[in-house]
């Protein structure tokens, strides 16, 4: 069994003229929500063995909120591929990882969400509905794949075990 986890970065700045997409920093907005999906990881025990992150500033950012959350930070690498990467350039980068079970990807839509909703065959109805109308910012998804190596995976071979957003998250509170 193997777990996924696709982490879209948090809220981030418009760009300004003349400014490199990959240097876009988190708003304030951003800043908070990161926090509250590292803590809800680390609460639910969706603790990673490996994350590989995008050298976007946005996404290093955003790891930077949420590795604190967890006891001990797990392993991080950043991936230069993530950024801008399809989704058969996700999957290459996924299937080339060898020791980790459970694998977290901090990265950029719209490829998260295509990769997400290509790889998702069951799971809540509810959820899964919800995932197909769109992966926002700070959002979390957690795929559970029945597959021992990360080199078998392929489309529609796993199930929705969680679908979270900072807004779902206070939602669910109020």
């Amino acid at each position: 069994m193997r777990r996924l986890l696709l982490l879209r970065h948090a809220k981030t700045e418009r760009a300004e003229p003349g400014e490199r997409d990959r240097d876009r920093k988190l708003t304030k907005r951003g800043r908070g929500d990161a926090p509250i999906i590292g803590a809800y990881m680390a609460k639910h025990h969706l603790v990673p063995d490996l994350t590989l992150i995008s050298p976007s500033v946005r996404t290093q950012e955003t790891w930077a909120l949420v590795a604190p959350c967890f006891a001990k930070a797990p392993p991080v690498t950043t991936d230069e591929r993530i950024y801008n990467a399809n989704v058969a350039q996700l999957v290459e980068v996924i299937t080339e990882t060898k020791k980790a079970k459970t694998l977290l990807l901090v990265g950029h839509n719209p490829s998260f969400h295509e990769l997400a909703v290509q790889l998702v065959a069951a799971g809540d109805v509810n959820l899964r509905e919800q995932l197909k109308e769109g992966l926002p910012t700070s959002g979390l998804v957690v795929i559970d794949l029945p597959i021992e190596d990360w080199s078998l995976l392929h489309p529609r071979a796993g199930r929705l075990e969680r679908f979270v957003t900072p807004r779902l998250l206070a939602e669910a509170t109020e």
